[in-house]
């Protein structure tokens, strides 16, 4: 890639990285469940009335949604409302790329040695993070950030398996998914008072709607749009490591805003995972072009792009 392209992908990690402290800001105001809602909402209705609809089948669109932008979401915001490190959560999100390999298998993708030795190396490195949360509390956020994970594998596999012509558009429908069923669960589980109550009284917590529009805008419209171009112009394998470089960022500024600083024995963890994810990520073999008109290497980085944030990420 010549360098301005490498530069916007870094951008983009850069971005994506940032994500989880806007995040870490939105939820210091909002509840977890109804801040997902609202996320989505605010890009559902614009994409609703200026994006044409995807040409893909319904099940895959709302399988991408229910994925991606449900049980990844509520899973993440409620594991960092209930303590995860907001750095953490950006590495352990990560566990979505061996759940998408392993996923992969049952629909009959080929795992190949290379992968399957990313997704050990990957759980490796999580069973050494895991291991320094057992015990009190700090066991159960990372379980549901490893959730998290999980649903961003369920989303991966769909959007993989709707083949759109047109990647970003569905990144933008899926999002249209999410409000209605998030809105529910928020009334049920949270209910109509602390909904209330959260909105009331944002009009001075200029932190928590500056976060919110950065997961908008920044994090899910730029970043999505800046990675889905390079994606179109380039080889999956050239762009998606850069992916790898969303923990880091999200570490280090969680480090420096919010002086997170995990011990020696997590971030030998965080640098086993990381090096699993690249190895999960690699693309064998050449691309092939689908009848769908997919472009070469599409395909598969539209699952690299959906495997990097967070994202929408945030």
């Amino acid at each position: 890639m010549p360098i301005r392209h490498r530069l916007l992908a870094g951008l983009v990690a850069v971005l994506w990285g940032l994500n989880f402290l806007a995040i870490h800001a939105s939820l210091e105001q909002f509840p977890p469940y109804f801040l997902v809602a609202l996320r989505w909402t605010l890009i559902a209705v614009p994409t609703v009335l200026l994006v044409p609809r995807p040409q893909v089948p319904l099940r895959w669109l709302l399988g991408y949604g229910l994925g991606f932008g449900v049980l990844q979401f509520a899973f993440l915001y409620s594991a960092m409302d209930a303590g995860m490190p907001t750095g953490l959560a950006s590495l352990v999100l990560q566990s979505s790329a061996p759940f998408t390999v392993l996923l992969g298998v049952l629909v009959g993708e080929r795992l190949t040695p290379t992968r399957a030795l990313g997704v050990v190396v990957a759980v490796t490195g999580l069973v050494i993070v895991g291991s320094q949360r057992v015990g009190g509390a700090a066991w159960w956020p990372f379980v549901l950030t490893l959730c998290g994970g999980l649903g961003w594998a369920v989303g991966n596999l769909s959007s993989k398996l709707a083949r759109p012509p047109k990647p970003l558009h569905l990144t933008l429908w899926m999002t249209v998914v999410p409000p209605v069923p998030m809105l529910g669960l928020s009334l049920l589980v949270e209910g109509p008072r602390q909904i209330v109550d959260s909105v009331a009284t944002s009009g001075s917590a200029w932190a928590a709607w500056t976060g919110l529009l950065y997961t908008c805008v920044l994090g899910s419209v730029a970043g999505s749009g800046i990675w889905t171009w390079l994606i179109a112009r380039h080889p999956a394998s050239t762009v998606a490591p850069y992916s790898m470089l969303v923990p880091v960022v999200g570490l280090s500024a969680a480090w420096i805003a919010l002086g997170e600083r995990p011990g020696n024995i997590e971030l030998l963890g965080c640098a086993v995972v990381v090096s699993g994810v690249l190895l999960t990520s690699r693309t064998p073999g050449r691309p092939v072009k689908s009848a769908s008109a997919v472009g070469p290497g599409e395909e598969t980085a539209h699952r690299k792009h959906t495997t990097a944030s967070a994202v929408l990420h945030r």
